[in-house]
């Protein structure tokens, strides 16, 4: 529970600073944990080292810009490795009302694996949460940008 409070923190003063690099010279273990909080919604992602590898990759996480819609705010981080989107973790989801929190907890996990696959923004809108899809690419797409992805 303090490791969750910890990483929420840390999230924070990164949203705050803008987008940002960490890049981690091992193998790169990523587990998602996504959690619906009583004020909002958000997805934290934590990236960790995970033993030693004999040929070693590297991976760096970058925060896309803040999506201000009439619902809500939308963040995302995106996770490339070895020339590869290999996570996106959204960092604040809709959540002006119930309905927002719900369409968007419904609509992340689509977003996410459509992403993944296409390994680009360039991805459909989900139907029914087209202002939530919008966001959620366009914050992608600036992630992508500072990557030079």
């Amino acid at each position: 529970m303090a490791t969750a409070l910890a990483s929420a923190g840390i999230l924070l003063a990164g949203w705050q600073s803008g987008a940002h690099v960490a890049e981690t010279t091992t193998s790169t273990t990523t587990s998602l944990s996504s959690s619906m909080s009583a004020g909002g919604s958000a997805a934290n992602g934590s990236t960790g080292a995970s033993g030693s590898s004999a040929e070693s990759t590297t991976a760096a996480t970058y925060d896309g810009a803040s999506v201000r819609t009439r619902f809500g705010t939308v963040q995302v981080q995106v996770t490339i490795q070895d020339g590869k989107i290999t996570e996106v973790v959204p960092l604040q989801l809709t959540d002006a009302e119930r309905k927002s929190a719900q369409i968007s907890s419904r609509a992340a996990p689509v977003l996410r694996s459509e992403v993944l696959q296409a390994q680009s923004a360039n991805v459909q809108t989900v139907s029914g949460a087209t202002v939530t899809s919008e966001a959620y690419l366009t914050s992608l797409q600036a992630a992508l940008d500072a990557a030079n992805f």
